[in-house]
C-alpha cells in the first residue's frame, strides 16, 4: 500500500482579499495543503506576504515561480529570492525551481522548513535517464523532488510514471489533456503530492479539487 497523498490547490489570486476568499474555498473543499503562488499577486512588494501565510493557518507551499519555469514574477531574481527568504519560516514548504543559482537556491533550503525543489518544461518531456538525473539532483539538496513536463504522446505520459516508480518523495506530472489522468495515477507510484484547481486551471490539465479527492478515494488503497 501507498501513503495517501496530500491534493495541493494553488491560490492563484491577485490581491490579499481574494487570497482569504480563495483560501476558505479550498480548505472547505478538503485541500490538504494550499500553494499560494506569490508570482501571482498584482504587487507583492506592497503588501506583508509572510503575514499573509502566518494567517492563513492551514498548511502552505510557498512558490515564486520564475519566468523561465511559467511564473509571473515581475521583480528582479534577488527581490523573488528575498520574498521567499523571508515566507520561508511560516510555510510548510518552499517551493524553488531546480535552475535558481547555487548561493540563493542555499539561501532558501538554511530558512525553510521543507524544501520541494523543482523543474518544469512546457514543450517536451524528456527522456527517462535525463528526468532520473533532475530528479536524483533534486533529492540531494531538497527534501521534495518535482518535475512537471509536457507530453507530445501518450508514450511521454509513460515516461513519467517509470521515473516514479524508479524514486521516492517525488512529485511527477505530465501536463495537458494527455498527461490529465498522471495527476491522479502519479500517487499510486508514491507522488507525495497531486495538485488539483479550485474552479479555473493554474497548469496545463489540472483537474477540479473534487474529482481529483474522488478519483483517489476510489482507486487507492491507501493506509
Amino acid at each position: 500500500m501507498t501513503q495517501k497523498p496530500m491534493v495541493c490547490v494553488p491560490i492563484f489570486q491577485k490581491n490579499e482579499k481574494s487570497i482569504f476568499k480563495a483560501v476558505e474555498n479550498a480548505v472547505n473543499s478538503g485541500a490538504d495543503v494550499l500553494e499560494l503562488r506569490i508570482d501571482a499577486m498584482e504587487d507583492p512588494f506592497s503588501v506583508d506576504v509572510k503575514g499573509i501565510i502566518k494567517d492563513i493557518k492551514h498548511p502552505v507551499i510557498a512558490t515564486n515561480r520564475m519566468k523561465a519555469e511559467g511564473g509571473f514574477f515581475k521583480g528582479t531574481e534577488e527581490e523573488r529570492v528575498k520574498i521567499l527568504v523571508e515566507c520561508a519560516k511560516y510555510a510548510e514548504f518552499v517551493d524553488i525551481e531546480l535552475q535558481t543559482a547555487e548561493e540563493d537556491l542555499s539561501k532558501i533550503i538554511k530558512a525553510s522548513k521543507s524544501t520541494i525543489i523543482s523543474y518544469h518544461d512546457f514543450k517536451r518531456t524528456p527522456s527517462c535517464s535525463e528526468l532520473l538525473k533532475v530528479v536524483r539532483r533534486e533529492l540531494e539538496i531538497g527534501d521534495i523532488a518535482k518535475f512537471a513536463v509536457m507530453p507530445t504522446s501518450i508514450n511521454d505520459t509513460l515516461i513519467v510514471l517509470e521515473v516514479l516508480s524508479q524514486v521516492k518523495n517525488t512529485i511527477g506530472i505530465s501536463m495537458g489533456n494527455i498527461g490529465r489522468y498522471t495527476r491522479v495515477v502519479a500517487p499510486l507510484f508514491g507522488s507525495p503530492i497531486t495538485f488539483a484547481s479550485l474552479d479555473k486551471e493554474s497548469a496545463p490539465g489540472q483537474l477540479d479539487i473534487k474529482n481529483t479527492k474522488n478519483i483517489l478515494n476510489e482507486i487507492g488503497d491507501w493506509r
